[in-house]
């Protein structure tokens, strides 16, 4: 008994957080500045910045098969190889082997993982897109999904305390459906796209294009240096120019003194109490030694991405809980949501010959979205928003006919025609017939139970496509563009790695899961602030709406643990 207290004793924290990327290194940043001795968990390996990005350096003739992963390799990515442009020789470090933790798909299901110290912060897309006002009602305004338990109003303050610290360049638009934010400098836009958002303009009323809101820092930005334009994100930036948990929120927790970081860490379920009615913390299984482990604290932060943490849920089960934590409401799992892409069209520009850009540029523009504002009724509701770009061909394009002497030097020394493309993110309605659970008769190899998705776009979405290709197709002809053709290739949901939902937030423990400060309605010590609470997808790319959330939540918790109500 007493080596057990002993060991409880040691094992004991204010805190646990459970993941670290942009959730979990916000929720650490946010629960150690405020004092508490914290432990975050994660799955996967450590990584440091910036000693380890193995590939950051790279050129392509460090690479073999022109970064391809070989043929044998690519046995272990058979899901994750479907995007075509994840897995690759500079980045097969970064993401998880299906091999080690397949799942069953009822309907095709993209399941992007990355476990390893700052997850997908490492990978991410890095848009910072700001929801509006009208995406945190439209919920109860046309009847698909629950009402948001909070409004623009209750995360305004906390998108600006979010855009200070990470440092995202953009540029003021003044547009209601997508909130001006806290900008360093905008990166440029090219004189092809210059040239197509003033056509835009001219020919259409509320398409405004601008450039991407991105967190990649244009000039230092608190100890962090400026964006050298190589646009090698994906394999870690040893510049810290880009935001990551590595290279921001999880030095600022370290630098406290108030955070344990604990790598290998799987969290297989959450601990609850029936006498306190409260969680008493987290058990855990070593990846490396396969011993299992529990770790106890006041509140816990569940911040392991949109799957695994429902995931942890689904597994925690209790005499109170039979059905998962805190799903009295059965919509643990339910209401699975990604957008939908690979949408849009293209086209070749005549001009602008005598005109060429600076470096890799690491971004792409914008166009918020324009449809079902205001009284405007489409034949679907919600709406979409563009992403893309306008740049020269280079020798590539001869690829076919390369030779050797004056015709290659000249194609080398000769960039081709621009061209320019215009792809969409449209919404993804709430359904709660789209779900995932655990298949607790088949393992994984750590012995924990299989993801089963279930989950498929519906008529909605399918709409909203072919509107997304007749408005690209026209924006761009009408800005000059020749040849303009559209592409729809739709794949499943999950390809975008946008996907949230499944524990989502209301008003109301009978339909949601959590409250509005990220609290499971039934244990009010264990908050949910990943991918996972979003009530709807909105159609702005999500990761500055989990960080604003996650310090929300988390200077909540903290407020609440010293006033003892947790």
């Amino acid at each position: 008994m007493n080596l057990n207290l002993k060991a409880k004793k040691q094992n004991t924290y204010d805190a646990i957080v459970v993941g670290t990327g942009i959730s979990g290194g916000w929720a650490a940043k946010e629960l150690t500045e405020n004092g508490l001795n914290t432990l975050v968990l994660e799955r996967g390996r450590n990584v440091r910045h910036p000693v380890d990005y193995p590939t950051a350096t790279k050129e392509p003739w460090d690479l073999p098969r022109n970064d391809r992963i070989s043929a044998e390799e690519a046995k272990d990515y058979e899901v994750q190889m479907r995007t075509g442009y994840t897995v690759r020789e500079t980045t097969k470090h970064w993401w998880v082997k299906d091999t080690d933790q397949p799942y069953i798909e009822k309907e095709r299901f993209d399941w992007m993982r990355g476990y390893h110290v700052g997850g997908k912060s490492i990978m991410w897309g890095r848009q910072c897109l700001r929801l509006g006002p009208h995406d945190f009602e439209e919920n109860a305004k046309d009847g698909y999904g629950v009402d948001w338990p909070i409004r623009y109003s209750d995360l305004e303050s906390w998108y600006d305390y979010v855009e200070e610290f990470a440092g995202i360049s953009g540029m003021e638009e003044g547009l209601i459906q997508c909130p001006d934010g806290v900008f360093l400098p905008s990166i440029e836009m090219n004189c092809v796209e210059k040239h197509t958002r003033e056509k835009i303009l001219e020919n259409f009323e509320g398409r405004v294009l601008t450039m991407g809101r991105f967190a990649n820092l244009t000039v230092p930005h608190k100890g962090r240096g400026a964006c050298q334009f190589r646009n090698k994100c994906i394999r870690g930036c040893p510049y810290g120019a880009y935001f990551s948990s590595n290279s921001s929120t999880l030095p600022a927790a370290e630098q406290t003194g108030n955070m344990t970081l604990r790598p290998h860490s799987i969290v297989s379920s959450v601990m609850y109490d029936e006498e306190t009615g409260r969680a008493s913390g987290v058990k855990v299984v070593d990846a490396e030694s396969g011993e299992e482990v529990e770790f106890y604290s006041k509140v816990v932060f569940l911040c392991a991405s949109t799957i695994a943490t429902t995931m942890i849920m689904l597994n925690s089960i209790s005499d109170r809980f039979p059905n998962g934590l805190g799903n009295d409401s059965d919509q643990l799992g339910r209401n699975l949501m990604d957008h939908h892409f690979r949408v849009g069209a293209s086209g070749r520009f005549d001009g602008f010959h005598d005109k060429y850009y600076y470096g890799r540029r690491p971004a792409s523009v914008h166009m918020p979205r324009y449809r079902n504002l205001g009284n405007e009724q489409r034949d679907y509701v919600r709406g979409f928003h563009f992403q893309g770009g306008a740049s020269r061909q280079n020798w590539w394009r001869g690829v076919q006919e390369l030779a050797i002497g004056k015709q290659l030097k000249e194609l080398v020394q000769t960039p081709g025609e621009w061209t320019m493309g215009l792809g969409a993110f449209g919404e993804m309605l709430p359904d709660p017939e789209n779900r995932m659970w655990l298949d607790h008769d088949k393992k994984d190899k750590w012995g924990q139970p299989l993801a089963v998705f279930d989950v498929k776009f519906g008529e909605n979405e399918y709409k909203m496509r072919e509107e997304i290709k007749a408005d690209a197709l026209e924006m761009l002809e009408a800005a000059g563009f020749k040849d303009v053709t559209t592409h729809d290739n739709p794949g499943g949901p999950g390809l975008g790695i946008h996907e949230c939902g499944t524990a989502r937030m209301g008003r109301d423990p009978k339909t949601s899961v959590l409250n509005r400060w990220n609290q499971v309605h039934a244990v009010p010590n264990v908050f949910v602030t990943d991918g996972a609470s979003m009530t709807s997808s909105a159609n702005q790319n999500p990761s500055l709406t989990y960080m604003a959330l996650t310090a929300r939540a988390a200077n909540y918790a903290a407020e609440e643990l010293n006033k003892g109500n947790l």
